[in-house]
Formats: structure tokens, C-alpha cells, sequence
């Protein structure tokens, strides 16, 4: 079984911003739940475990999808691994939302999540993300999780090869400079648009409006940009 990934540049759920991937990634789940009825669980650690952001996906993948939801919660609370890998077992994907990236790192580590969470995309669990939870794989992840406003590149956990900018329609000039001035490749996911890996590889796109783009700054006089799509 192949190991997969759906994720998502940005965009805001709650206005319906990106239904067509959330269209896409509830028809895979029923592809994968068959005969039963599709499950999803929501991880919010990003938001610190924000409730009206779980109410936003429940009301999306279950009152326009027709899917079961749960939810994970783990910040600020005693961690019951036994109880979390049951969740993650049951769910045909998990989704993990966005928000502060490198706290999510940090409470994934602590409580324990982190292992479970690698445990279940190892054994082909779909996993899926937006913002923080779609860049936390990569090698490097462009951020302001240390402060607001402040971006810089800081390391994420190495699954997936490479460096990579969420909202990158909104972050284009700073990162084409971190891209050039550091001579490196790099991916940019527009809100609103998805990249799908498979195994670790770049397999298909899913738009709502935004695009992918692979940026190239190797020569050191200007990014090269070519819209990734398959």
C-alpha cells in the first residue's frame, strides 16, 4: 500500500475556499472505507486544540460529505496513547489542520503523538493536511511560528524531501528571495491548492483556484518557476 499525503498550501474551510479539495479527499476516504461508512479524524494541535476549528471540518466533511468525524485532542491534557491509536486506526485519513507549526512539532514530540502519527502513515494511513499540517513533513518548512510576521526557513520532520511555502500567493517575493539567496529548489503551495505525494513522490494536484509551483533559485540570478501539475 502505497504511502500518501494530500496537502494543502491554505485557505480558509470554514467560507468553503477549498471544497474541491475537500471533495477529493472525502471521495478517496469512501474509496478506502468501501462498504462502511467513511471515518476522518481532525488533529488540531496547531490551533492548540481549537474547538470551532474541529466544529468547521465536522460541519464540511460531514454535513456536505456525509462522513464520520472524531477528533484528537492532546494539548493541555493527559495523553492516552492506547485511546489516540484506536482513533487513528478507525479513521480512513487524518487531517491535521493549521496554526502554529513549530508548537505542533513540539507537542507532538511531548506527549507522544508524533510516534503514532508516523506509525500510522507507515502502514498507508492517508494523511492530510493545511498550512501547518502540510508543510511539517517536509525537510524545511518557511514559517512565523516564532514570531508573528517574522518568517524564516526552520527544519520539519525530513519525511518528505525538500523545502516548501504554504500560502505562497501571499508570501511570493520574501520566499523567491530565500529561494535565490540560498540557491536551492523549492515547492510553493498556493492557497487553495494541493499537492498529493505518493510514497514521497509528487503524484497530482488538486486546485480550488490556487496553484503549485516547483521554484528552481540554483543559478543565483533568478527563480525559475514552473507550475507543477499531473
Amino acid at each position: 500500500m502505497a504511502k500518501r499525503m494530500i496537502l494543502i498550501g491554505g485557505g480558509e474551510m470554514k467560507s468553503r475556499e477549498t471544497l474541491p479539495i475537500d471533495e477529493y479527499i472525502a471521495a478517496e476516504a469512501k474509496k478506502i472505507a468501501g462498504e462502511r461508512r467513511a471515518c476522518g479524524l481532525f488533529i488540531p494541535t496547531a490551533s492548540h486544540d481549537c474547538m470551532p476549528y474541529y466544529n468547521t471540518f465536522h460541519k464540511v466533511y460531514t454535513g456536505v460529505f456525509g462522513i464520520k468525524t472524531d477528533v484528537a485532542l492532546t494539548v493541555g491534557r493527559p495523553f492516552d496513547g492506547e485511546k489516540l491509536r484506536a482513533k487513528l486506526e478507525k479513521a480512513d485519513f487524518i487531517y491535521i489542520g493549521g496554526g502554529d507549526t513549530l508548537f505542533m512539532l513540539d507537542s507532538w514530540r511531548e506527549s507522544g503523538l508524533l510516534t503514532l502519527l508516523l506509525q500510522a502513515y507507515a502502514a498507508g494511513k492517508l494523511v492530510c493536511g493545511l498550512s501547518a499540517g502540510a508543510i511539517c513533513w517536509f525537510e524545511e518548512m518557511y514559517s512565523d511560528s516564532v514570531i508573528e510576521g517574522e518568517y524564516r526557513m526552520y527544519p520539519g520532520l525530513g519525511i518528505l524531501k525538500g523545502k516548501i511555502s504554504p500560502h505562497y500567493d501571499q508570501r511570493m517575493l520574501d520566499f523567491d528571495e530565500i529561494v535565490l539567496y540560498n540557491k536551492i529548489r523549492a515547492w510553493g503551495l498556493e492557497n487553495n491548492a494541493a499537492l498529493e505525494m505518493a510514497d514521497g513522490e509528487p503524484v497530482k494536484t488538486i486546485s480550488g483556484g490556487g496553484k503549485v509551483y516547483v521554484l528552481d533559485g540554483t543559478s543565483g540570478e533568478c527563480v525559475v518557476k514552473a507550475e507543477f501539475s499531473a
